[in-house]
């Protein structure tokens, strides 16, 4: 487990408030949320469907406005207040989504996805050739040959084999911060192992700060220094990981807890449908 020090804190939010609509009809989807990221961590933010952790993410990444509060990057007040302070914070801070589907053009060759990860650093006038090699070695770091995929469309590619290449992309951009909103919810188990090892790869190999976002508490254990439980808006408990996990106060945190399979545990077949 790693250690982190206040001073090395590079995503930080204070008393973030969403409100979608007004009056009688209004929905609090994100309420007062106090949180702090280090620089080099693995966070994760565990809740049920419905929790406001798909909001709150959109927030931190710009996508959508807070009601109230703010959000700081390395200890400075957020400013998306002109399209070239926008490009340059998406720099910085980039995502993964649940969906791979919906993330790519499917218009859009391999070879052109990757190439635009080229275009956002300022280097599209490379060398085709220099082109390739840089888009052979993201292709590789996850485990896809880019030989067979670049003259291909997304949709040809399975849900695992896209997975992996929202983190090729991640691989050339080399953002500081990676949020990965539910990114193996998709895909079959074998994959999802896979999917995992590659943002512990990506931290250790590029020291990426990364967000991960899941409803399962089991997969979030696995990956992360520290836990964030969020119920109905709300983080309820947060800390290390395994004294979460060891030592859950809130009883959202318990039920979470108890719900994650034990091994060590019979089976209650008579309870199968």
């Amino acid at each position: 487990m790693r250690n982190f020090s206040d001073d090395a804190i590079l995503l930080r939010t204070k008393g973030i408030n969403k409100v979608f609509g007004s009056g009688k009809k209004a929905v609090h989807a994100v309420k007062d949320v106090d949180f702090a990221m280090h620089k080099g961590e693995i966070l994760s933010i565990v809740g049920e469907s419905g929790s406001g952790k798909t909001t709150f993410a959109k927030i931190l990444l710009g996508l959508t406005q807070e009601t109230s509060g703010e959000v700081f990057y390395d200890g400075k007040p957020r400013d998306l207040g002109s399209q070239a302070k926008r490009k340059q914070y998406w720099r910085n801070i980039q995502a993964i989504f649940q969906d791979p589907y919906s993330t790519f053009n499917q218009f859009f060759r391999v070879e052109k996805i990757l190439n635009d990860c080229l275009v956002l650093q300022g280097q599209k006038n490379l060398k085709t050739e220099v082109k390739h090699e840089k888009m052979r070695e993201a292709c590789t770091f996850v485990n896809l040959k880019f030989e067979e995929l670049y003259n291909k469309y997304p949709f040809e590619l399975s849900g695992g084999q896209m997975q992996r290449l929202m983190i090729a992309r991640i691989f050339m951009i080399k953002p500081n911060v990676l949020i990965a909103d539910e990114p193996t919810s998709m895909i079959d188990a074998c994959s999802r192992s896979t999917i995992l090892d590659m943002l512990l790869k990506l931290r250790e190999e590029q020291d990426m700060t990364i967000l991960f976002i899941t409803h399962d508490l089991g997969l979030a254990y696995y990956v992360s220094d520290t836990l964030y439980i969020m119920e109905n808006g709300e983080m309820v408990e947060s800390g290390a990981a395994e004294d979460v996990i060891l030592n859950a106060r809130h009883p959202y945190t318990r039920r979470l807890v108890q719900d994650v399979p034990k091994l060590n545990e019979p089976w209650d077949l008579d309870s199968v449908v």
